[in-house]
């Protein structure tokens, strides 16, 4: 059932084309992801496709009720950012639309409550079309993807992952189609130079021929005419090697080798001791007193739901308040979403070589790892989208004369490309990163240690999320076993009871202690 159309909708920002689309549908229970790097569009498209925006040109059609979840929330509230993103999900839900446009809807949500939106969506009935950063949210909830790029929309089957499958395949083609250009044009590049040598010794008599001989046989009209031929095969080559078809070279990430100040002084030891540090904000008490020591080139995550005390945690470490300890050669860069180290009066280039030791070349490696190409490092910071300041925070940060990272929600607002780059940076980068997020790939692919604010306690864990996931602690296997110890001996006295004399109370104890048994080695 066809819920949305959209015909040759046309749409400029200034005097950008922003995109050109022929033909958008969407379907009855149509899971759309929308992906593009920051700026391509994806929420003006939103706001067009939702009728709340009318195109340059072009024509979009309802053919049942739309909602837009924006991504922009009021500000004028004292709830909390993840509590008003709740706020207008419920209220977008409520109203059963047939079509639900949602612009970075797990924005300022927790892990906990991300996976509460994952099931909600999971069991919605009509279709939807999402922007999210959030690369895992995608996986779970997508089944086509819309990737905007250059003006145009085109559509991928399957999740995220797929998505990003697919796009490989396409870059090694593109790899293989570089290749085989450049071995045509070796090839013909050779062949012309052989002829051009060929036409260029045709004016010379062979050795052999004496110079009567030439005169009989008259040999400088022969070998004009010989070098006339092979300078027309030559021509004909040159007309070859001008026609074919020319293969951009697909663009490789830079291998990154930083020289960090103090490097070997912090590599592998402890730089950061927290012994019995107390949570308390005024009288609520966030975490009991703890203690933990993290260690030159750890890559820590620290993870919980909103209000835990994740960024107090890392505010008090910045500050080194009581109870914690910095080693003297650390020198600490921290990034958070207010991106107060960015002067928007200067250019990108000017921002991070403000506060770089490293050279420009160096600079301009980073700069387009994370997509900012050639003429693009001399914008000016004001004039930048809110993931581009992101992107050029992190970048100034990344440069500094710095050995260790403390990064506050580092992924937010970044399109999923940029999100993308960064872990790449952040994996290659050799001293120790800090990080707050609720991007589970990102924990995922870089942490390698996880510190858990929850229930007012703060769990250490030794090893990477997935291991986390699957680890069950000591004491609770301990329970289980003294309990199927428990259970076991229970059964077997109710048995010797039913040997002697078989009763219905003893037979239903029987059946309900099998029962329990069976339960407790299914939770195993």
């Amino acid at each position: 059932m066809l819920l949305l159309e959209a015909w040759n909708v046309k749409h400029y920002v200034k005097d950008r084309l922003l995109f050109d689309m022929e033909r958008l549908q969407i379907h009855k229970k149509d899971r759309i992801g929308l992906v593009g790097r920051n700026g391509s569009g994806k929420t003006t498209l939103l706001h067009i496709l939702a009728k709340k925006l009318s195109p340059e040109s072009g024509t979009v059609i309802h053919h049942g009720q739309c909602e837009l979840l924006p991504q922009l929330k009021r500000t004028d509230t004292t709830k909390s950012g993840g509590e008003v993103t709740q706020a207008y999900i419920n209220e977008a839900i409520m109203k059963a639309p047939a079509v639900l446009f949602a612009d970075e809807p797990t924005t300022h949500l927790d892990t906990k409550h991300i996976e509460w939106l994952e099931k909600k969506l999971s069991h919605w009935k009509g279709a939807f079309v999402i922007v999210s950063h959030d690369r895992a949210f995608l996986d779970a909830l997508c089944t086509t993807i819309w990737e905007i790029d250059d003006g145009k929309i085109s559509e991928y089957k399957g999740n995220y992952s797929d998505y990003a499958e697919q796009k490989e395949r396409e870059k090694q083609q593109k790899q293989a189609a570089y290749e085989q250009y450049e071995a045509k044009k070796k090839q013909l590049e050779e062949a012309l130079r052989q002829k051009e040598r060929k036409a260029e010794r045709a004016t010379k008599a062979p050795k052999k021929v004496s110079p009567s001989e030439a005169r009989i046989t008259g040999a400088k009209p022969y070998f004009a005419k010989k070098q006339k031929k092979l300078q027309k095969t030559a021509k004909s080559i040159e007309t070859r090697l001008e026609k074919l078809e020319k293969v951009e070279k697909v663009k490789e990430a830079a291998p990154l080798k930083m020289d960090l100040p103090n490097q070997e002084a912090i590599k592998h030891r402890i730089i950061l001791r927290a012994e019995k540090v107390v949570g308390t904000v005024g009288k609520r008490v966030l975490w009991d007193p703890v203690s933990f020591h993290v260690h030159g080139g750890d890559k820590l995550a620290i993870i919980g739901p909103n209000g835990s005390g994740k960024t107090t945690l890392i505010k008090k470490i910045i500050n080194q308040e009581e109870g914690l300890t910095l080693s003297p050669a650390v020198k600490i860069g921290y990034f958070s979403q207010h991106l107060t180290i960015i002067d928007t009066d200067k250019t990108i280039l000017e921002n991070v070589r403000s506060t770089s030791r490293h050279e420009e070349s160096f600079i301009r490696t980073v700069l387009a790892r994370l997509h900012f190409f050639r003429e693009d490092v001399y914008k000016q910071a004001g004039v930048l989208s809110g993931g581009e300041r992101v992107k050029v925070a992190l970048a100034k940060l990344f440069l500094s004369d710095i050995n260790t990272l403390i990064l506050d929600e580092p992924t937010n607002f970044l399109d999923i490309e940029a999100a993308s780059a960064l872990e790449s940076l952040l994996a290659e980068y050799e001293g120790t990163v800090i990080f707050v997020t609720h991007d589970r790939r990102l924990i995922e692919n870089l942490a390698t240690c996880l510190l858990i604010i929850r229930n007012q306690q703060i769990e250490w864990f030794e090893g990477t999320y997935q291991a986390y996931k699957t680890y069950e602690p000591q004491q609770a296997r301990d329970t289980a076993e003294d309990k199927r110890l428990v259970l076991e001996t229970k059964i077997s006295e109710v048995l010797s009871r039913l040997s002697i004399e078989s009763t219905p109370a003893l037979e239903a104890e029987f059946q309900r202690l099998l029962k329990e048994k069976r339960d407790l080695e299914a939770r195993d």
